[in-house]
C-alpha cells in the first residue's frame, strides 16, 4: 500500500494542481502538502526496511515472468528519502522564485514537477531492470516540459539535446544491456550479490558493464554529458530538480543499483571488469572541474561541477568494494544537499540582483549575506570540508579506493576537491570581499523573497547537520553492503 502511495500521492497532486490553477495559493499549498505526505510515506517505508522488511507491489505483468514491480530496499529508500524531502524544500523555493521572477505557465511547472517526482519514486523502488527502464524513460518525458519551460528557441534547442542524448543512450546501450542480461541470467530481478556470476564470460563483463554505464545517460559520464549543461536554460528550480533531486541522481542511482544488484561487487572485483570504467569516471571528474573553471556564467559553472561530482558516485560503484559502495550511496545524498543549496543561491541572486555571471558578483554578498553564507556552506560540502556532510562521502570513497588498491584514484579525488574549492570559493569571496565597480551601495538590492531564502537556509543547515548526524544514510548503505 505504501509503495503504491509513493506513486499515487505526487500523481494525484498533479491533478489537483490543475484543478486549482486559478487559485495560486491553493495550487502551491497542494504541492507543499503532497510533498510532506510523500516524505511521510517514505519515512514509513524506511522504518519497515530498517527492521528487515522488503515490501513489494506488482503493478502489472506485461510479459510472462517480467513484471512491473516495486520493491523497497535500503538503496532505494535512501534515494527516495532524499528526493521526497527535497521536493518539500524545492516547492517552497519555487514559490518565491516563480513569483519573484514573474514566470509564466506556473501551473504547468508544478504539474510536471509532481509527475517527475512520481517517476523518481518509480526509479527508486524499481524491483527489476524492466521497471527501472520504464520509469527512467518516463522521467525523461516528464522533465522535458520543465527544461523547455521558457518556450524560447534556446529552450527548445536545449530540449532537443536533452531528449536526444538521453533517449539515444538508453535505447542504443541500456536496452541492449538489459536484453543481454535477460538472455544470460534468465531474469531481470535485482538480487543481493547480483545475478550474473557464472553466467557471463569474464571477457564480456567489461563490455556489458560499459553498456550499462554509458546507457544510463543521466549519470552524465563523458562524452554523454552535454544534455546537462544544455538544460541550464531552464528556470533555477528546474536546475535544482535536475541536479539534486531527480534526473542526475536517478542516473547515478541506477548505475549503483545495477552494480550492486545485477553484477555484484564480489563478481566485479574478481573479474577486474570495472577497472577501465574507474578511469573513465576519474577523467570525467577532472575534466568537468577544469571546464567549470572556464565558465563565467554561474549556472554553467555549477552544471559542469555537477558533471564532475556525479562521477564520484560512478567511481565508487566501479571500485567494487564495500567502502566504495557506501561512499557512492552517501555521496548521492550529500551532493544533493550541497548542490541544491548552490543552485538555490544562484537563483536567489538572479531574482534579487539580476546577476548571472561570476564576474558581476563583486560586493554583492554585503547586500545578500544570508544567500552568500549559504553558498559558502554548500561549497564546503561539495568540496568535502568539515563540518559538512560532504566530508563523509569523500572519506568513504577514499577508503574504497585504497581497498581496491587504486591509490592513484585517491590523488584524483584530492585534486578534484582542490579544483572545486578554487572555482566555487571564488563566488563567496567575490561577494563578500570584492570591490563593486558601480555605486558603493545598492539600496535596491536585498535578499530574495522569503520562501526562497528559507529554502536555501534549510538545505545549508542540512549540510551541517549531516556532518554531525550522517547515521540514517550510513546505516542504509551498510545494509546494502552487508557490513
Amino acid at each position: 500500500m505504501r509503495l503504491g502511495l509513493s506513486l499515487l500521492v505526487p500523481a494525484l497532486a498533479a491533478v489537483l494542481i490543475v484543478v486549482f490553477r486559478a487559485r495560486p495559493n491553493l495550487r502551491e499549498g497542494v504541492s507543499l502538502a503532497a510533498a510532506a505526505v510523500l516524505f511521510g510515506v517514505v519515512l514509513q517505508l524506511h522504518g519497515a526496511v530498517s527492521d528487515g522488511a522488503r515490501p513489494e507491489l506488482v503493478l502489472a505483468e506485461p510479459f510472462p515472468g517480467i513484471p512491473l514491480v516495486l520493491e523497497a530496499e535500503p538503496l532505494g529508500v535512501l534515494f527516495a528519502l532524499v528526493a521526497s524531502f527535497l521536493w518539500i524544500v524545492t516547492t517552497l523555493y519555487s514559490i518565491g522564485y516563480m513569483r519573484g521572477h514573474h514566470e509564466k505557465n506556473q501551473t504547468r511547472f508544478y504539474v510536471f514537477f509532481a509527475y517527475a517526482i512520481a517517476s523518481v519514486m518509480g526509479v527508486a523502488f524499481a524491483g527489476n531492470l524492466f521497471t527501472l527502464f520504464v520509469f527512467y524513460e518516463i522521467l525523461s518525458l516528464t522533465t522535458f516540459p520543465l527544461v523547455t519551460h521558457a518556450g524560447t528557441e534556446a529552450a527548445k534547442r536545449a530540449g532537443r539535446v536533452y531528449l536526444g542524448i538521453l533517449f539515444s543512450t538508453s535505447i542504443v546501450f541500456q536496452l541492449l544491456a538489459i536484453v543481454w542480461t535477460y538472455f544470460a541470467a534468465g531474469t531481470l530481478d535485482f538480487q543481493a550479490g547480483g545475478i550474473l556470476d557464472g553466467r557471463v564470460a569474464a571477457g564480456a563483463v567489461p563490455v556489458l558493464l560499459g553498456l550499462f554505464v554509458f546507457g544510463i545517460g543521466k549519470a552524465a559520464v563523458m562524452p554523454f554529458h552535454r544534455w546537462l549543461p544544455a538544460a541550464m536554460v531552464a528556470p533555477t528550480p528546474v536546475s535544482a530538480l535536475l541536479h539534486a533531486v531527480a534526473v542526475v541522481k536517478a542516473g547515478v542511482f541506477a548505475v549503483l543499483k545495477v552494480t550492486v544488484y545485477v553484477f555484484g561487487i564480489d563478481f566485479l572485483a574478481g573479474t577486474g571488469a570495472s577497472v577501465w570504467l574507474m578511469w573513465v569516471a576519474a577523467t570525467t571528474i577532472l575534466l568537468g572541474s577544469l571546464v567549470a573553471f572556464t565558465k563565467d556564467n554561474l549556472k554553467a559553472r555549477l552544471a559542469y561541477s555537477t558533471v564532475s561530482q556525479l562521477s564520484y558516485v560512478v567511481l565508487g560503484a566501479m571500485l567494487a568494494t564495500s567502502w566504495g559502495v557506501v561512499g557512492s550511496g552517501m555521496h548521492i545524498a550529500m551532493h544533493a544537499f550541497g548542490k541544491i543549496t548552490l543552485f538555490f543561491c544562484a537563483g536567489a541572486i538572479m531574482v534579487a540582483a539580476h546577476k548571472t555571471e561570476v564576474s558581476q558578483l563583486n560586493g554583492l554578498g554585503r547586500s545578500m549575506p544570508v544567500t552568500f553564507l549559504a553558498f559558502l556552506v554548500g561549497t564546503a560540502s561539495i568540496v568535502g570540508l568539515p563540518p559538512t556532510g560532504g566530508s563523509w562521502s569523500k572519506w568513504f570513497l577514499g577508503m574504497g579506493a585504497l581497498d581496491a588498491g587504486q591509490a592513484g584514484l585517491v590523488v584524483v579525488l584530492m585534486l578534484s576537491s582542490l579544483l572545486s574549492l578554487a572555482y566555487l570559493m571564488e563566488i563567496p569571496m567575490k561577494g563578500f570581499f570584492g570591490k563593486r565597480s558601480g555605486p558603493p551601495e545598492s539600496p535596491g538590492i536585498r535578499e530574495a523573497p522569503l520562501p526562497s531564502v528559507a529554502a536555501l537556509v534549510v538545505t545549508a543547515a542540512a549540510c551541517l547537520l549531516l556532518f554531525v548526524y550522517p547515521d540514517p544514510f550510513y546505516r542504509l548503505m551498510t545494509m546494502v553492503t552487508g557490513q
